[in-house]
């Protein structure tokens, strides 16, 4: 079963930056990505107009002092808030209903204990920090999740795969101990963060794995960081659920970035990662970056049809190897293991 949390309508209007690549012709990708697996899926795929996230979901991760003036700035008719990231009078209705969306993804999950869900909303989120936004984004979907989450008790994974560093994402969680924050992405890149010796901080010594890549890293590079680097330390964390920050601009079309990444290389990834849940029905992927349409398009397609078992994926590119990172990888695992006294 596929849950999409997704449009409701206008999407065309809503959050539009004119020429910004962050744009909503995105979200018309993604939908179409979803409608190439749609007729295997069947009844098994639904989609559910997205809710506003209240407040205190908000206050989880966010300073009220931020959310005042993020609300206050969209309701003034907005602007640039930084040299990448900008705002309209409805961005702040957009980043609500973006952050309600992957809390109703949860919701969804725990009332069936099956399937998997998709959050099909802008703007993304994992760049933005508690008292600040950044690299697109306003509020910080997943993490607004994870602590959720973690609220009622449980042990998150988030697997960032998007081909920026989550920088927002891992600064939240850097003392958490009920969360492992994992990410594989370019390096040196946007916006400089995720060395290999960044490991959590004293109350979550070990629970942050970043992989830095190179330009033009394969996907079984991808794949090989996880099951070397990233899975030892997922195995003894042991999570309840799996947050996925699915940005698809690592794919090799991508206008934004370098690596070589094709479709199949994110169904790879997407079953790599869902074996990780413990239980059916724990693996949430939230839309992060992605901006080259058809890329975009079939990277969902690919992700989600692996996810959900469809045996024929429209457009599907084989999985890539041959290219750059193996030995970043080495690196990686070899500055943890000096940050963390090894």
């Amino acid at each position: 079963m596929l849950t999409v949390i997704g449009p409701s309508g206008e999407t065309g209007t809503v959050h539009d930056g004119g020429k910004h690549p962050e744009r909503p012709a995105r979200i018309d990708a993604v939908m179409a990505g979803i409608a190439d697996i749609a007729a295997e899926l069947g009844d098994d795929l639904e989609v559910v107009a997205p809710v506003r996230a209240d407040m205190d979901a908000l206050e989880r991760v966010h300073s009220r002092q931020y959310l005042g003036r993020l609300e206050e700035f969209c309701r003034s008719g907005g602007g640039n808030l930084d040299l990448d990231t900008f705002a309209k009078p409805d961005s702040w209705d957009a980043a609500l209903l973006s952050a309600g969306a992957g809390l109703q993804a949860i919701d969804v999950l725990e009332r069936r204990g099956d399937g998997v869900a998709f959050v099909a909303t802008r703007p993304p989120g994992h760049h933005a920090f508690a008292d600040h936004s950044m690299g697109f984004c306003l509020l910080n979907n997943v993490a607004i999740s994870a602590a959720a989450l973690v609220a009622a008790g449980e042990r998150v994974l988030i697997v960032d795969w998007d081909v920026h560093h989550g920088n927002g994402t891992q600064a939240m969680f850097w003392d958490e101990p009920a969360v492992l924050y994992v990410s594989t992405h370019q390096s040196p890149f946007y916006p400089g963060t995720g060395a290999g010796d960044e490991v959590g901080g004293f109350g979550a010594r070990g629970l942050t794995v970043n992989v830095p890549l190179p330009p033009g890293t394969t996907g079984n590079v991808v794949r090989r960081a996880l099951d070397e680097v990233a899975a030892p330390v997922i195995d003894a964390f042991g999570p309840t659920w799996i947050l996925v920050s699915a940005g698809f601009d690592a794919h090799r079309a991508d206008p934004l970035a370098d690596l070589s990444l094709s479709s199949g290389d994110f169904a790879d990834l997407a079953r790599t990662v869902s074996a990780y849940a413990p239980q059916p029905g724990r693996v949430a992927v939230f839309l992060e970056g992605g901006y080259d349409l058809e890329a975009l398009r079939s990277s969902v397609a690919a992700t989600l049809g692996a996810l959900t078992g469809v045996s024929e994926v429209p457009g599907i590119e084989p999985p890539t190897a041959g290219g750059n990172g193996v030995e970043a990888v080495i690196a990686a695992a070899a500055a943890r293991a000096r940050a963390l006294g090894g």
